[in-house]
């Protein structure tokens, strides 16, 4: 995939010029990851969103929705839908919690362990999709946490 040169705005005398503003930079790079993202997750049958999800799952079974939550800056409004989506495929179920049924526990099917085997190849075709190296993608990726962490903080 060719990613066109970002225009060079940086004698424009508009600070209001789209191509100037870190905001749109953000946002035209979520549309291409999310393109990206569709195509190498078509054969798993999975969206981004709940892609997200079962990562979420893969690195620890048996969660509360309000962990899931948190972990993806997700409200349960958002959240429900997917889970249901992924309950109705069979990866996962929900259940009350039984000493505080306030609390949904989602929990991974068999058919939901087992996709993770399949999901393995999907950082591969991000990595071929991007021609970017693990290390081109950690540099990208470490400032972009730790912006996420100074705007989290005002």
């Amino acid at each position: 995939m060719n990613w066109p040169d970002p225009p060079d705005t940086s004698a424009s005398p508009n600070p209001l010029a789209l191509d100037g503003q870190l905001c749109f930079a953000l946002y035209a790079a979520h549309l291409g990851m999310n393109r990206v993202y569709r195509q190498a997750l078509a054969g798993l049958d999975l969206t981004y969103p709940q892609y997200l999800v079962m990562l979420v799952l893969w690195e620890g079974d048996g969660l509360r929705v309000s962990d899931i939550c948190q972990r993806l800056m997700l409200d349960t409004a958002t959240l429900t839908p997917l889970l249901k989506r992924l309950e109705v495929r069979g990866l996962l179920t929900r259940q009350r919690a039984t000493h505080d049924e306030r609390q949904v526990l989602v929990t991974l099917t068999d058919s939901g362990r087992s996709l993770r085997q399949q999901a393995l190849d999907v950082p591969g075709c991000i990595h071929a999709a991007l021609q970017c190296s693990p290390q081109d993608l950690a540099a990208l990726r470490d400032p972009l946490i730790a912006l996420r962490q100074r705007l989290d903080a005002q």
